[in-house]
Order: C-alpha cells, then structure tokens, then sequence
C-alpha cells in the first residue's frame, strides 16, 4: 500500500486573464511545475476559481476527454459543434470529447469554482472521432445516503455519463459527521483523492483541504476517517489503462 499526500502549496498553479481566474493544479501540463505528472488514464487536474466574472475564449482541443465539474456558481459553456453558450450550475457536469478537433469558450461567474480534468481515451482511437459534447444537471446524477456520508456518482453504476476513456469512476463524499467510513477498494486501481473541506485521516495519513491524495495497492478497502464534516472528490482509475497513453508516448 502506497499514500501520497501533495498539499497545494506542492501543486502546479495557473492564472487566466490577469489573475481573473486563479488554479492549483494537483496534475498540471509539462513545464507548470508541481510535484505530480499524469498518470494511469488522468493527463491534467485543476481546480479552477473566478475571482470576478470572466470568460477564456475560444481554444481547441484534439483527442482528450475535457470534464468540467461545477463545483460552485454557475458558468457557460460555447463550442464550434453546439454554436451557442450554455448555461451549468453547481452540481452539474460537462464532458467534451474533443475527437479531431473542437475549440471552446467558457465563462465563469465571479465566486464560482470548477474542476477542469482531462482524461487519455486512448488517442490512437479517438482522434479518429468526431467531437461531441454533452452536459448532465444535478438531479440527473445518482445519490446513495449512508450513515454519516452522501456518495453521489458522476461516473460509475447508475450515472447517465458515458466515456470513451476505460475504467474510470468519479464520485463526491459528502461527510456529515465525524466518524470512520470503510470504502471497497480494487487491486489494480488508484484512487485519487481531492480534499474539497474538512480534515480527514485517509487510510492513516492526514488531509486538509487542497490537499490532493494519491491511494495505491490498496489491501481491499479505503479507510476514511472523518476528522470533521468535509467533502472529497474521489477518481478510480486504472493502475495500467491497457494502451499507451499521451504521458507514456511523451515520456518515450
């Protein structure tokens, strides 16, 4: 069993706009620094926050699968395929299959907050594709509630969101009380965690917001004790995706 804690202040970071919008990013691009490079099928990992309303204009994008995640506010999404803006609030997800080529814009409302997270369908495939683009609300997503703790599933049994990109489920924890949570947990797979609030002991290993957490070899179970009510985002991903992905082709 492997643990990796990477505080923020360990994270790449980023800035659109003057400072407009400001980003950690716990997997950034070649050159942003940070501590972290891609791996298993997850490329690129911000957490993105408007300071005041603004808008990154229009950018391409060729092969990745791009998800927004809203995490606060509300933005507006415009690509070259829909050719209009639509509108996503807190909850609510995004997903750009990027294919051969699409460009984007997006806006964000002063105060909101997002993930933006690339991941590495196997380029080899989707290059190949035509872009597409879909957005899921809030109640669209499935919501299990435990004793102490809300699982919500962006991707994963019950979810509507479908990816070309294999092995992958996206959920947030919502914890209510503090309390000791025991999550199953594959061989095979890693599971990463980013500390949205509170304080949390993660399989022995202390987290506190910002804080991004890399769980590898796990013997069976995620151990989770809750310090404090808080919230993770929580990716399982593929330990070996089973294609040479982007990172391993620019590493060879």
């Amino acid at each position: 069993m492997a643990i990796q804690v990477i505080p923020k202040a360990q994270q790449a970071t980023g800035a659109f706009n003057g400072g407009e919008i400001v980003e950690n990013k716990p997997v950034g691009f070649p050159g942003d620094g940070g501590v972290l490079r891609p791996y298993s099928n997850i490329f690129y990992w911000a957490y993105a926050e408007a300071k005041v309303d603004s808008t990154i204009g229009l950018h391409p994008h060729q092969g990745f699968e791009i998800m927004s995640f809203i995490l606060k506010g509300h933005i507006r999404h415009y690509d070259t395929k829909l050719r209009e803006w639509r509108p996503l609030q807190a909850g609510d997800v995004q997903i750009i299959r990027a294919g051969n080529g699409i460009s984007h814009a997006e806006f964000i409302g002063g105060g909101g907050a997002i993930f933006q997270i690339w991941f590495d369908p196997d380029l080899s495939r989707t290059l190949q594709q035509p872009a597409s683009y879909d957005d899921y609300a809030d109640n669209q997503l499935p919501v299990e509630q435990q004793p102490g703790l809300s699982v919500k599933t962006y991707i994963g049994p019950g979810s509507p969101v479908i990816l070309d990109t294999p092995g992958l489920e996206v959920r947030h924890l919502d914890f209510s009380q503090a309390q000791s949570h025991r999550l199953p947990a594959e061989t095979g797979k890693i599971y990463s965690l980013y500390v949205l609030n509170g304080s949390f002991a993660i399989n022995g290993e202390n987290a506190s917001a910002d804080d991004f957490v890399i769980c590898r070899d796990l013997e069976g179970e995620l151990q989770i004790n809750c310090l404090s009510t808080g919230a993770i985002f929580m990716i399982e991903s593929p330990a070996q995706p089973g294609y040479r992905t982007y990172a391993q082709m620019m590493r060879a």
